[in-house]
């Protein structure tokens, strides 16, 4: 389907930052509030790539931070 673009320590690290984002939109700052729907969104689709090792914005730009990736 998707070439994977992301290594592994790119992975763990947007799981991470995803989670936190999830965390602070829902816990913290409230899905009733525009700030914290805007950090469920974005913390979604951080955890959801790197989840999957696969980024748009680094596809259409050209970029991988996988090596060993696809071969």
């Amino acid at each position: 389907m998707f070439k994977k673009n992301e290594s592994a320590s790119d992975r763990i690290i947007r799981a991470i930052i995803g989670i936190v984002l999830l965390v602070i939109g829902i816990y913290e700052v409230g899905p009733s509030e525009v700030l914290g729907v805007i950090l469920i969104i974005v913390g979604a689709i951080i955890l959801i790539t790197g989840i999957t090792g696969f980024c748009a914005l680094y596809s259409l730009l050209g970029i991988s931070t996988c090596k060993n990736c696809n071969k």
